[in-house]
């Protein structure tokens, strides 16, 4: 009985019918696999595609403006603040998730103020709307040389600068580190503390 139980198993093994059929479930494993595999890459890069968050400056407005010269003392006193409210769309289709980060006023290329943006995250098309309050720090005003020509012609040129960074990760697979700046230039107007026309720019790195 051993011997033809043997037999059998040797004849089942070198059935070619058999050893087809194998064959074939292997091959149709793997392409199910591979197709898988390319359906995963191509989704990674069309419709999951990475796109850059897009931060925008809905408006900036003077929150606080004091000068005051005294002559006799050889002192000035200057204290301004500004409201930047931003907002950043996250157009992807997974979430975007950011580091910490910050908003910087600058005067004439000069960094006068900073305000923190902490580390957060931004669900698939969504848009986070943030609230900003920048103080300056006075004395970098004051100690540049056009301040007081800035000043006397009623106009502080300022700059307002923010950058985003942080990665999304797609499918759990693919994770690509996205970056986006924006910048806008804007006038102060000391007669009426008032805020004129922005000019902005984005910029945009996957």
């Amino acid at each position: 009985m051993e011997i033809q139980t043997a037999s059998s198993s040797a004849a089942m093994n070198n059935d070619p019918k058999r050893l087809h059929k194998c064959r074939n479930i292997c091959f149709a494993t793997m392409g199910g696999l591979i197709f898988i595999i390319i359906l995963i890459v191509i989704l990674a890069f069309t419709v999951f595609k990475p796109k850059n968050p897009v931060i925008t400056v809905d408006s900036v407005t003077l929150a606080d403006l004091k000068f005051y010269l005294d002559t006799t003392k050889f002192q000035v006193l200057f204290n301004v603040s500004l409201d930047v409210d931003l907002s950043i769309k996250n157009s992807n289709k997974v979430g975007f998730k950011y580091a910490d980060s910050a908003a910087e006023l600058n005067y004439r290329g000069l960094k006068v103020g900073e305000v923190p943006i902490p580390a957060g995250k931004i669900s698939a098309d969504k848009t986070a709307p943030m609230n900003l309050t920048v103080t300056v720090m006075a004395d970098r005003f004051i100690s540049d040389s056009n301040f007081f020509a800035d000043f006397s012609g009623g106009e502080l040129p300022l700059e307002t600068f923010c950058e985003i960074s942080g990665k999304v990760n797609i499918l759990n697979l693919f994770k690509f580190h996205v970056v986006s700046t924006t910048s806008c230039d804007i006038i102060v107007f000391l007669s009426n503390s008032s805020v004129g026309d922005q000019n902005c720019n984005y910029k945009y790195k996957v």
